[in-house]
């Protein structure tokens, strides 16, 4: 009995000091490999910036970065992928406005809510939609466009990178908004869109910008307009929608990093620090202007905040264009 209480009095002596003394999980985070999920294909505004901050997370964090595309669904596959995964930071999940915003109110059976089963942790940039039509177009304004669109109803064909796709958003938000209807024509992503439109097949297509800005710049391609509610420093040129005529029109395209829900704040933090100092780097503002896109951060709080106003703002666009995929 005397052993027992001994024995008793030392694990009790002993307990404080083997509680505060486990690592927290997180301390020494990372100690091996990272992997982003990338849900779009190589090429991709999403992929092509990700592949440009992932040497700078490497040398902020000092541990390897592993971009592993997974395609499919819009991206949803992805997304699914990250939402079911450990939460240890170890595997994170490039979001967009496909997958995140416009998703859940496209597909009714999605397994996994963005809003619930991911924690945000930054956006990292901010990319331009460019209206563009081919350069041997008559149309050389948005009023153009516009004005032949709603003289002849269905006439002319909207080019997408696939249902429920940011550049089909876009587009419905413009029928919607100038009053004007065309005939929706979903391709197997943003290339193919574009090709179209210069091929004749489709009239023209509200794209990210990143795609066709080579076209652009070679006269192949001309710009109309731009989504957002300011001017592009790429395309300074190009008025807003809003310059047009119709001060509703603001879709932009952001790209954020995210891990798992249930990922301890102290790795989400040290992420975000990485993102924000990445973020500031004279290199990377060059190299995303190129793309279309201007790099930002924000905290995950404003992050979250922002994920669930777009998510409601989508859910607009979405019943307007009574889109459904089942």
């Amino acid at each position: 009995m005397k052993f027992r209480g001994y024995f008793s009095f030392i694990c009790l002596c002993l307990f404080p000091i083997l509680v505060f003394s486990q690592p927290s999980g997180d301390t020494n985070y990372p100690n091996k490999p990272i992997r982003i999920i990338i849900p779009q294909s190589p090429g991709s505004a999403t992929d092509t910036l990700i592949r440009l901050m992932a040497p700078k997370l490497t040398e902020q964090l000092g541990a390897p970065i592993i971009l592993d595309n997974r395609l499919g669904a819009g991206g949803i596959i992805g997304a699914e992928a990250v939402a079911k995964a450990m939460p240890d930071g170890y595997t994170l999940l490039v979001g967009a406005t496909s997958w995140m915003t416009i998703a859940p109110h496209v597909y009714p059976k999605l397994n996994y809510d963005p809003l619930k089963d991911l924690a945000p942790i930054s956006i990292f940039a901010i990319g331009q939609n460019v209206l563009a039509v081919s350069a041997s177009s008559p149309y050389l304004t948005l009023k153009d466009l516009v004005t032949q669109m709603k003289d002849h109803p269905n006439s002319f064909n909207m080019a997408s990178a696939g249902i429920g796709s940011t550049s089909h958003m876009a587009g419905v938000m413009l029928t919607s908004i100038t009053g004007s209807t065309a005939v929706h024509v979903p391709y197997k992503g943003a290339g193919p869109s574009v090709m179209s439109v210069l091929s004749g097949e489709s009239q023209w297509v509200f794209t990210p910008m990143q795609g066709p800005i080579a076209l652009i710049r070679s006269g192949k391609l001309r710009a109309l307009a731009i989504g957002g509610n300011v001017r592009s420093a790429i395309l300074p040129d190009v008025p807003t929608i809003k310059e047009g005529g119709f001060p509703a029109y603001d879709l932009r395209n952001w790209y954020g990093l995210l891990a798992p829900a249930g990922t301890p704040k102290a790795i989400i933090d040290k992420l975000n620090t990485a993102i924000v100092k990445i973020s500031k780097l004279p290199e990377i503002k060059e190299q995303f202007y190129g793309q279309g896109s201007e790099p930002i951060s924000n905290s995950p709080a404003e992050f979250s905040h922002f994920m669930k106003d777009e998510t409601e703002r989508m859910a607009v666009i979405v019943k307007t264009a009574g889109i459904k995929v089942e």
